[in-house]
C-alpha cells in the first residue's frame, strides 16, 4: 500500500492542490524544506552543546543549563539512551544491503 504524506493547511485557509504521490516503502524522499529543517535543528543543537561545554568550563556566565535530577527515578536506573547516529548508520547499511 502507498505511504500517505501529511498535508498541512495554509494559514489563509486555502489548501494547495496536491496530487497524490506514491512512494514505495523502501524509497525515502526528502524535500528541500525537510533538509533545511534538519540542518537548522542540527546547527542550533551544535551551538547549545558548545555553549554548554563553555559554561561547564566556566567561560560563559549565562547560557544553557543542563538539567540533572536530584532524586533519580529508580525505574530508570537501567535506562540506556539510544545513539541516534549509530541507529541511522545501521539503517543506512541495512538499506544498502537490501538493494544489493
Amino acid at each position: 500500500s502507498p505511504v500517505q504524506k501529511l498535508v498541512f493547511n495554509r494559514v489563509n485557509g486555502k489548501r494547495p492542490q496536491v496530487l497524490p504521490q506514491h512512494v514505495s516503502a523502501s524509497e525515502e524522499s526528502y524535500t528541500s524544506a525537510h533538509e533545511e529543517n534538519v540542518r537548522f535543528v542540527y546547527e542550533a543543537w551544535q551551538q547549545v552543546e558548545q555553549q554548554l561545554d563553555g559554561s561547564q568550563r566556566g567561560e560563559n556566565v549565562c547560557g544553557p543549563v543542563q538539567y540533572v535530577e536530584k532524586t533519580p527515578n529508580p525505574g530508570l536506573k537501567n535506562f540506556v539512551p539510544i545513539d541516534l547516529e549509530e541507529w541511522w548508520a545501521q539503517q543506512f547499511l541495512a538499506k544498502i544491503e537490501n538493494c544489493s
